[in-house]
């Protein structure tokens, strides 16, 4: 049976990737920077912002919530999404974990 590469590094490793994988993509960094400057829950706004499709737009969200950084809460037809803190921070933490180890060189 073969083991699962994720299995040979850390779970703080693995958090990293998977974080920093899911702000990986230009759609979804605006999408967050689109909810910071919103510092609200925003419904249907998203894919008005963006030159994407509905179906895109949605796709993007399905990950950066599949991850935790964004909550979505079911309002009637529509899903409201804002930045979850509490995975905010958390990732802030991890990511200045990692570049405050790097002490310089060349």
């Amino acid at each position: 049976m073969a083991i699962a590469k994720k299995n040979l590094f850390t779970i703080e490793e693995n958090r990293i990737a998977d974080l920093a994988k899911a702000i990986a993509h230009p759609a979804r960094v605006s999408i967050l920077l689109y909810l910071i400057k919103k510092n609200n829950c925003v419904c249907g706004d998203i894919v008005e912002e963006l030159p994407l499709s509905q179906s895109t737009v949605s796709q993007h969200l399905k990950e950066l919530k599949r991850v935790g950084i964004l909550k979505g809460d079911i309002e009637g037809t529509k899903t409201c999404y804002c930045i979850n803190s509490k995975v905010w921070k958390e990732m802030e933490g991890l990511f200045s974990g990692l570049t405050g180890k790097f002490e310089g060189c060349c």
